[in-house]
Parts: C-alpha cells; structure tokens; sequence
C-alpha cells in the first residue's frame, strides 16, 4: 500500500517539482492538487505552466485541481499533505490541517522558528522529528507540522554538518549567488536581472542566520534550542535557472588543514539516513570536487538526482583560521521538495504517519 498524499499550492515551482518528485515514488501515491480559486475546478495541465524538465505526466495533466480549503482538503482522507504555499496562506490553513489530524510537510517559511516545530534537513538532524509529540501534546494537535529550510540553508547546513561534528564551528559567513527559481515563476522581472546582479532577496540574509542555528541545534526540555556559534549570510540574486552556488567562510574551534576537511566531507553519509535506505536519500549526501573551477551549477546541480551538495575550493583561511569552500545545490529539490520528500520517508519509516 502506498500512502496517499497531496500537494498544496501544486502550480509553483516548488510545487510542480513536487509533484514531478512524488508521481514516481515507490511509498506515496499523489490524490490531489490544490491551488488558487481560479484555478480550481479545472484541468492541471490546463492551468499549470510547467517548467520542470521531465514532462508532465498524462494522469497528472487531467487531475481537476482543487481549492485550497480544508473541508475539500479532508474529504480526500490524505496520510500526508505536502505544502507549496505562500507563507501569508499556509500560517492558517497548515494549523488547521493539523488540529484535523493531518501530517503537514510544509515549505512555507511561517513557524519555522518556533521551539516545538521540527525544521529538518534529514542528513543533518533527524533526530529533532523527536519533538513532534511534545508539539502534538502543547497544542492539542492530532496531526503535526514538520517544516523545510530555506533553500540556501538546507544547502549550507549539510555541507557545515560534518565539519560541526569533528572540529565545531565558532563563525560562519556565507556569501550566497542564488538562483531565478528561487524567486518563483514570477520573482524577478527580466529588465531588472538580465546582464545584472541584485545584491538583495528580501529576508533571505535573516533566514540563513536564524535556521541554520536551529537546525544545529539541541533538543531540551523546552524544545529545540539554536545553537550559539555566529553566522552572517549576504544574499545576491544572479541570472542563472537553477542551482544556488554558496561562498562559505568558517572558523573552526579546533585547528584543520583542507585535506582533513576534504576527507570529513567525503566520508560523511548523514548520520542514521544512511542505514534507513530512504528512497530519496543520495548516496552521497555531501560530494567533494579537486578541480579549480568547480562546482558550477550548470554542471554540478543535478548530483545524486539533485539531493547532494557538491563542495569544492576547499582552502585555509589565514583571516578566520578556519576553512573557505565553495558549495552548491539543487535549490528547488535538495533546497524545498526534494527534502520534503526526504522528511515523509523519514516520517513514514519511524511510522510516525
């Protein structure tokens, strides 16, 4: 039996690369879509413009695409919703679904913050879905609400794991080249990207530094806590499709060369993952290139099907007397539906579905 699933906000980017993702898994069977009330009782491959590189599925084109409410929602009896909405959306209707009884992997950045709600990069802190009954029982839920990082954070933290783990990390600076999908279908008008750079995406730079701490973090008595090393992130928007491409700088609290460095991240497997053989798992969560000139993301976005980070550049840095590499990823599947996907498989082997 496969568990049966639907997708939230299923005509954005996020969401179509969920739905791309979900049609062909072994554990989850797609039920239904949701979207905007215009689009709603209509064919998806009428209203959908799809921009994944993989076609359309037929049984996926002719599936009536549903409002987003929850009575709708509920007739469907879904073991799991994946969600793909805007934040401003998703607070009310994700709260909800979980008081009904509902499991919600969200990618909306609303309530990423709070101590009893999981923010899971599966590699890196599984052991946080831990706090799900605490959440269930401090808010009278049936069901619960497990959330994705941002995008560049899920890149950043699977790359910063290993290293965490062997010589602690005292400060991180990142400088972030990110890609137009990030910004959604319809984020960044032409005129204003081609044959340029914006050194600004609006909260990113507040996003990075917060969750990256959380997602590093403990578990405790009163949920999860952050961590206490710094992180200071610079956020640029560059015209390139897909692939967020990272310049990270970190002081170590203990003294490493770059060839150790290399090593701890080639070696690193991602903690349990590894030994649960979860269909989305890459084999190699963290991939380490020698070349000069690598990663780019043209060529290097798509490694372990899109879920592994590929590091290169991996130097001492005189300045901080730590480390500086280089680190990309897939930014709309290792950095949103992807890892949802991961979290479900997750879930589902604990049988917390």
């Amino acid at each position: 039996m496969k568990y049966r699933v639907g997708v939230l906000g299923g005509t954005g980017i996020v969401g179509q690369r969920m739905i791309s993702l979900v049609t062909s898994h072994p554990w989850f069977e797609l039920e239904f879509v949701t979207a905007s009330e215009k689009s709603s009782g209509r064919k998806y491959g009428d209203i959908v413009k799809w921009i994944i590189e993989k076609p359309l599925p037929d049984k996926i084109a002719g599936i009536k695409v549903e409002p987003t409410h929850i009575e709708r929602i509920l007739e469907y009896k879904p073991d799991i919703v994946f969600s793909a909405l805007p934040s401003s959306i998703a607070a009310n209707i994700e709260v909800e679904l979980a008081r009904e009884g509902i499991v919600v992997v969200s990618n909306a950045s609303s309530m990423r913050m709070e101590p009893d709600i999981p923010l899971i990069n599966p590699e890196v802190n599984a052991d946080h879905i831990d706090i799900i009954e605490r959440q269930q029982r401090n808010r009278g839920w049936r069901g619960y609400i497990v959330k994705v990082p941002n995008c560049s954070t899920a890149i950043l933290t699977l790359a910063l794991k290993p290293l965490y783990d062997e010589v602690g990390l005292k400060r991180v600076v990142v400088v972030t080249m990110q890609s137009l999908s990030g910004a959604g279908l319809k984020g960044v008008p032409s005129m204003l990207i081609l044959d340029n750079i914006i050194p600004y995406i609006g909260g990113e730079e507040e996003k990075i530094e917060n969750e990256t701490l959380k997602i590093l973090g403990k578990m405790t008595r009163s949920g999860i806590e952050k961590e206490d090393f710094s992180v200071t992130a610079s956020c640029n928007r560059v015209m390139v499709l897909e692939g967020h491409l990272e310049n990270v700088f970190v002081e170590t609290m203990e003294e490493i060369e770059a060839e150790e460095a290399s090593r701890i991240l080639r070696e690193f497997k991602g903690n349990k993952i590894k030994r649960y053989n979860l269909p989305s798992a890459p084999r190699e969560p963290v991939i380490v290139r020698s070349e000069d000139d690598r990663p780019q993301p043209r060529l290097d976005r798509f490694a372990g099907n899109g879920m592994s980070v590929v590091v290169g550049r991996i130097r001492r840095d005189k300045v901080l007397n730590g480390l500086k590499l280089v680190v990309l990823g897939h930014n709309t599947i290792r950095g949103a539906a992807g890892t949802a996907l991961l979290i479900a498989e997750l879930l589902a082997y604990r049988n917390l579905i």
